[in-house]
């Protein structure tokens, strides 16, 4: 089996968005750790998060992926916007700990012509800066679908960067079906030799969670855009098939399907009925 569940938003803090993800169904869910578009990051209230915790082991809850903000780039060519981006990652992740145990995942970053391989080692250069060995929170790359200076949407890229990683147990990758289709991996025909690339590239064992989207566009198009579930190129037979896929069970899937709760909860219902 898989857990299922999507993006919760919630002004009323953390165990308020746990009881928001029941509702929808959900038995994991994802949050930004502070607003996607914007920079400052709320204060967390030990008390809400120790009820959060308490409402996750309660109902069984699956890990949760939390999501950095989509501002953040710690391989931009800027270095004001890099050094923003690094003590963006580094606070998040002591503010994890408040959550302990479960992801904390991000886009790898728009080299902006400084070239992959420089784009690649200052990725590293910002995960070795902020991830602490005591930590209990795991780092995702997200796979990427590889539009203009996209860091991520080749395998080997996301190795490269796994690979100039120091604490290597504290880092990991979060697959995102619309991404990686749009990153040219036919997932709907070939979903086995695509999970054996990555085994053989990256490692299955480092596969902890997954975006679960259909795709606007058609494999190979470099392009994200995220679709609902069966009204997409990967379609409905293709998203079933890959959640059934023997090698994806037991991981959190993360729905980021362009809905609004009420068909979040369609959706989340659809899948479980897979099963």
């Amino acid at each position: 089996m898989i857990k299922i569940g999507n993006h919760v938003t919630s002004s009323k803090g953390y165990a308020a968005m746990g009881k928001i993800a029941l509702e929808l169904g959900g038995d994991t869910f994802a949050f930004f750790t502070r607003n996607p578009r914007g920079g400052k990051a709320k204060e967390i209230s030990t008390a809400d998060a120790e009820k959060l915790c308490v409402l996750l082991e309660q109902n069984s809850f699956g890990k949760l992926v939390a999501h950095a903000p989509y501002t953040m780039n710690v391989c931009a060519a800027r270095e004001d916007v890099r050094q923003f981006s690094w003590e963006m990652i580094a606070e998040d992740l002591v503010r994890m700990e408040h959550t302990p145990g479960n992801y904390y995942n991000f886009h790898p970053g728009c080299h902006v012509g400084q070239g992959t391989e420089i784009g690649i080692q200052l990725i590293a250069d910002a995960l070795n800066a902020a991830i602490r060995p005591q930590q209990s929170t795991i780092v995702l790359l997200e796979t990427m679908a590889g539009k203009g200076s996209e860091i991520g949407g080749r395998f080997e890229e996301l190795r490269a960067i796994i690979d100039r990683v120091s604490c290597q147990d504290k880092v990991g990758v979060c697959l995102d079906t619309c991404h990686v289709w749009d990153g040219g991996y036919d997932l709907v025909n070939h979903p086995d030799e695509v999970l054996e690339e990555f085994d053989r590239i990256i490692g299955l064992d480092r596969l902890h969670a997954i975006h679960f989207n259909d795709s606007m566009n058609e494999c190979g198009s470099h392009k994200d855009r995220h679709q609902k579930l069966g009204e997409g190129k990967i379609g409905l037979e293709g998203m079933k098939r890959i959640a059934l896929h023997p090698l994806l069970q037991g991981k959190p899937f993360i729905l980021e399907t362009p809905n609004d709760d009420e068909g979040y909860a369609r959706e989340i219902a659809l899948v479980r009925s897979w099963f």
